[in-house]
């Protein structure tokens, strides 16, 4: 049980980054990993100690926001009041702006995009793996990868020119 909460404890911080990027709350993150962790605990026995547990506590995290998302759709739309921008704050810099941009974009991708886009970019995570934790075939995770980018680059002006260019 040690190694497990472990090896868990280790995978904290990767869970809060990726929670983070689907929430855009801290509240909401750190709720969300707590489930997440809580969830785990209580469903130890479910886990395959042949695979690693990383892949696994990100299914568990993704399946969440999932249902969460769903449940806030039944609610109706709800504004957080830490969302709202303080009018006596200072305007960003340049490079801040065009990330604030950027992540204004993902927020507008579809749910399916945006998971596989953060799973593969922000965590770093191998296609297989995050094809793992999305519940899909590799190729369909491609292709996912593929669309936002491409909605990602239409979103923000960028050129489609290839970036190797032959040299004589």
């Amino acid at each position: 049980m040690v190694d497990f909460l472990d090896e868990m404890e280790a995978c904290v911080p990767a869970l809060r980054r990726y929670a983070r990027a689907l929430t855009h709350n801290l509240d909401h993150a750190d709720d969300l990993v707590q489930d997440c962790l809580e969830r785990a605990i209580s469903r130890r026995s479910l886990f395959r100690p042949r695979g690693p547990l990383r892949p696994w506590l990100f299914t568990i995290l993704t399946n969440l926001h999932r249902n969460a998302r769903r449940a806030e759709r039944r609610r109706g739309e709800r504004v957080d009041l830490n969302t709202i921008a303080d009018l006596g704050t200072p305007a960003p810099q340049p490079g801040h702006m065009a990330l604030v941009e950027l992540a204004r974009h993902i927020e507008t991708l579809p749910l399916d995009q945006k998971e596989a886009l953060l799973l593969v970019t922000l965590e770093g995570l191998a296609y297989q793996e995050a094809a793992d934790i999305l519940q899909i075939p590799v190729g369909t995770l491609m292709s996912r990868l593929g669309r936002a980018r491409t909605t990602l680059r239409q979103l923000t002006g960028a050129t489609n020119e290839p970036r190797l260019r032959t040299v004589k």
